[in-house]
């Protein structure tokens, strides 16, 4: 039995040990000693148990976590898992149990909330995996679409689809030997995600006589789901923008005992409840009736109508969260290999690039689509109407051939059969148009691509500027600096600041006209869910649409242009995009020292993906958190980044040390060479 840590010049860790087993059970372990406060709250947020340290705000998830039934789903797809899978999962939390104690030491936010560190059992890291993706498919967008179909009528339905502020995406990119200066195949991309502090991705190596596979591990969870190079094949992913998830309408109703029944296609049919309590710092406990109908749990218990509303999604249903696929893939050896393990995916659905060393690639979907009415997709159906069942999967998932190059950016192509809402076509048309102009690709050359920042969605509002007549002088001179702008949401740049001042004021207007009046008239659903149904929000996503056509007459679309204008030259921004469009990272335990982030260049349509709420605010939740290069040439010249360090541990130097790189593009080397790191200790 032996396990070596060591690491890098930037505290990256790189484990070696004996067989998986042992090297599961120390990527727990070291995950547990550099992460102890991240992992500890992802193992309450997938308990439903954070307010018992955090208090009242965290009340609303722990609810949801509750009455989704987080924690039992995670326990039944354990319990379905090869035993393989399901020892290799207990090594990692028997590795976490190891060093969490340790790690809590180091970490100043369990004395500040008087949390001590618990016990990981196997189930956790699948409960972890749940609670990071239960939202990931947008759900509650539903909420909002019937919402807008009851206010605008059905043809409105799909009026704000697009990519917004509660989507995860992402950007990747896989460029063939025949354009690479190398002749082997690169493979980049950034994930987008709500950026928090620690970062949501840890950069590791993986190494026993099996296997050897750097990438990036979600904290929590054994393996390397999502980005991984194994020397011989690499693999990345980006959201599919699929939907798998439904919403049901159910009518429940009591027997004298108290028993809950709800109607199905069958008629009546029974229901369990009990009822859970969530602890509250401070604070009284919050009882928690749980409820489950045959469609899923009751995530909404009143809809305002009388009856509620119930989730049926994947791993519920079947027990299956795809967990088999995770050591599959640190086993790979070609994109075959790539390909077969990702035939076990379940969630979330994913595009699925990867290359190996002999020339073979691979673009697919990977996950559990259920085949149900396309209504299913857009809107709440009936729980008791029998055309609204599921009938089985879709299967094959698409897949495509790679010539040259493959882009993913969760716009509306490979997987488009299976979903709703998509990216708007403007970043995967830049990466593309930026990877055609080359044929001499190598891994540092690919920073140019992670962080362009030219906005092509701007076009539409530009155009309504260019028409107007009889502005001020003033708003003249901003729409004629806005006409030569050259679209880069440049951090620095004043031109991107004023064009950023006008959108926002457009959103303002816009959402504000009276057609959308009834929008504000929101349902009273569960706070949680309150991202997905602002109309604010919407609107400022959905504005390149909202602006060349849709409900509001083409004479008050250049109206709330004009007064944008006329706003903006009154009142000019005080200085470049940079000084409003900050960081605003999330972080469990906020320490209030806002003022201290930095700025940022691009916008949420760009190819470096910082998003913010045009109309709400400039400063930033959501962008890449992580950036990397897969070098299938030599992969010790891959390339990669995370916006903070590999540490989370107050104090450590390694806590924010790649910020600086991450915020100007920067990658950090992917060292392989085991002479060049420094050995830790044995485990």
């Amino acid at each position: 039995m032996s396990i070596e840590v060591y690491r890098d010049a930037w505290g990256i860790p790189h484990l070696r040990a004996d067989d998986p087993l042992e090297l599961a059970r120390a990527q727990g372990r070291v995950t547990a000693l550099d992460r102890a406060w991240q992992l500890e709250v992802e193992r309450h947020r997938a308990q439903g148990t954070t307010a018992a340290f955090l208090g009242p705000d965290a009340v609303e998830w722990d609810v949801f976590a509750r009455r989704v039934r987080l924690a039992d789903t995670a326990r039944r797809c354990l319990a379905r898992l090869d035993d393989t899978t399901r020892a290799w999962v207990a090594a990692y939390t028997d590795g976490v149990n190891e060093g969490l104690a340790e790690g809590a030491r180091r970490s100043g936010e369990f004395a500040a909330t008087g949390l001590e560190p618990g016990a990981w059992e196997p189930w956790v890291p699948l409960g972890v995996w749940l609670s990071t993706h239960i939202l990931f498919a947008g759900f509650p967008t539903k909420l909002w679409r019937e919402h807008v179909a009851r206010t605008l009528g059905d043809e409105a339905t799909e009026l704000f689809a697009t990519d917004g502020p509660g989507t995860s995406g992402s950007n990747g990119w896989l460029v063939t030997a025949d354009r690479t200066a190398t002749g082997a195949a690169l493979l980049a991309g950034d994930p987008h995600r709500f950026i928090e502090a620690p970062g949501v991705y840890q950069q590791i190596r993986l190494a026993c006589p099996g296997y050897d596979v750097v990438g990036l591990a979600v904290p929590g969870v054994p393996g390397l789901a999502h980005f991984g190079h194994t020397g011989s094949v690499a693999w990345a992913i980006t959201n599919a923008m699929a939907d798998y998830q439904d919403v049901y309408r159910e009518r429940l109703r009591r027997r004298p005992d108290g028993t809950p029944e709800a109607l199905g296609p069958d008629g009546w049919r029974p229901a369990r409840a009990h009822t859970e309590t969530v602890e509250v710092r401070g604070a009284d406990p919050v009882a928690v009736e749980v409820v489950e109908t045959e469609r899923g749990p009751v995530v909404v218990p009143d809809d305002g109508e009388g009856g509620a509303l119930s989730l049926r999604y994947p791993p519920r249903v079947t027990g299956e969260l795809g967990f088999a696929a995770l050591p599959a893939l640190l086993a790979a050896r070609t994109v075959g290999d790539v390909d077969r393990a990702f035939d076990r995916w379940v969630e979330p659905v994913n595009v699925v690039q990867a290359a190996d060393t002999e020339g073979g690639t691979l673009h697919r979907v990977a996950g559990h689509v259920p085949v149900r009415p396309r209504a299913n997709r857009l809107r709440v159906v009936p729980a008791w109407e029998a055309a609204h069942a599921w009938r089985g999967r879709y299967e094959p998932l698409p897949r495509a051939d790679v010539d040259g190059l493959a882009v993913m950016a969760n716009e509306r192509g490979l997987a488009g059969p299976l979903g709703v809402e998509f990216a708007p076509p403007h970043r995967a048309e830049r990466i593309t148009r930026l990877l055609e102009a080359s044929r001499e690709w190598t891994a540092p050359a690919m920073a140019a691509v992670h962080t362009d920042t030219r906005l092509t969605s701007a076009r539409p509002l530009l155009a309504l500027a260019s028409g107007l007549d009889g502005l001020t002088a003033a708003a003249d001179a901003v729409r004629d600096r806005l006409l030569r702008w050259d679209l880069r949401m440049a951090a620095d740049s004043e031109d991107a600041a004023l064009y950023a001042a006008v959108r926002a004021g457009v959103v303002r207007r816009i959402a504000a006209h009276p057609v959308f009046a009834g929008l504000a008239d929101v349902p009273a659903y569960p706070a949680l869910f309150a991202p997905w149904l602002a109309p604010l929000p919407r609107v400022a996503y959905a504005l390149e649409t909202l602006l060349t056509a849709g409900p509001v007459p083409p004479a008050d679309r250049a109206g709330a242009v004009r007064e944008a204008l006329e706003e903006a030259a009154a009142a000019p921004p005080a200085g470049p995009w940079g000084a409003t469009h900050r960081l605003a990272p999330w972080a469990a335990l906020p320490d209030g020292d806002d003022d201290r982030w930095p700025g940022l260049d691009g916008d949420h349509d760009c190819v470096l993906s910082t998003s913010s709420v045009p109309g709400v605010t400039d400063r930033s939740a959501r962008g890449p958190a992580a950036r990397y290069v897969w070098d299938l040439a030599r992969r010790e010249d891959s390339l990669w980044v995370v916006p903070f360090g590999a540490s989370g541990v107050p104090g450590d130097p390694h806590r924010r040390d790649q910020l600086p790189l991450w915020l100007r593009g920067g990658l950090v080397p992917v060292t392989t060479d085991w002479n060049r790191l420094s050995k830790e200790h044995p485990a």
